[in-house]
């Protein structure tokens, strides 16, 4: 068996485990957090009084406009200058929380914005009140025409925590970094990094071609070409 694919069957149970352990459960606390947060600030951007918009408005400029590592290394090894220390893992997802946050907001304020005026004045002419509508009539029109790129951002998400190495985070990079350090092989081993995330995306975006399909934003041309 040649050295580099000897290496690599070694190596995978190591960076699978790294994976399953920390950046699957990294992605999903994040994404949903993070969908969550999204959710309220395009809300407040959208219906919110003003100032309360202003400040949701400041929030999504900086997290948008600035690195996420950077994001990270203040969080993780610049708050403990104030006093306050998290530890790498919590740090991580509240980094990936924050920033997530900041472009679902976007994508979810455009969805709700992209939908005529004359769906909500049909739910008030039935007797729904803005809440009801937003509710039952808006939000889950407005899921459809979010789903591509809100599973584009969660795609994006999976090979981002890569970046959680650098803050210490035991993920499946890191776990490369590491057996790097003991083998001196870094093209084999990020290589097959590489390839898991690789997979991992792949599976990911197939199970959002599915969905779109489910929803059938795009059903009709993805039937077509099936």
């Amino acid at each position: 068996m040649p050295h580099w694919l000897d290496l690599m069957l070694q190596s995978l149970g190591p960076l699978l485990a790294a994976g399953l352990r920390f950046t699957v459960p990294l992605t999903l606390i994040a994404f949903v957090l993070g969908l969550g947060l999204g959710l309220g600030i395009a809300l407040v951007r959208l219906f919110a009084p003003r100032p309360l918009a202003a400040l949701a408005w400041l929030y999504v400029w900086i997290f948008r406009g600035t690195p996420l590592l950077v994001q990270l290394f203040v969080i993780f090894y610049g708050l403990p200058s104030a006093g306050i220390l998290i530890d790498a893992f919590p740090a991580a997802v509240i980094g990936f929380t924050l920033n997530v946050g900041a472009y679902t907001s976007e994508i979810i304020r455009a969805a709700i914005a992209s939908l005529p005026r004359g769906q909500w004045e049909a739910s008030y002419a039935i007797g729904m009140t803005p809440s009801q509508t937003l509710r039952r009539t808006i939000l889950p029109q407005a899921a459809r025409v979010a789903v591509p790129p809100l599973g584009n951002s969660f795609i994006a998400l999976v090979k981002d925590t890569s970046l959680a190495a650098a803050i210490t985070v035991p993920e499946l990079f890191q776990a490369a970094q590491r057996i790097v350090a003991v083998t001196y092989e870094p093209l084999i081993l990020y290589s097959e990094a590489a390839l898991i995330y690789l997979v991992l995306s792949s599976l990911l975006s197939w199970l959002q071609t599915l969905l779109e399909r489910r929803l059938g934003r795009y059903g009709g041309y993805l039937e077509a070409r099936a």
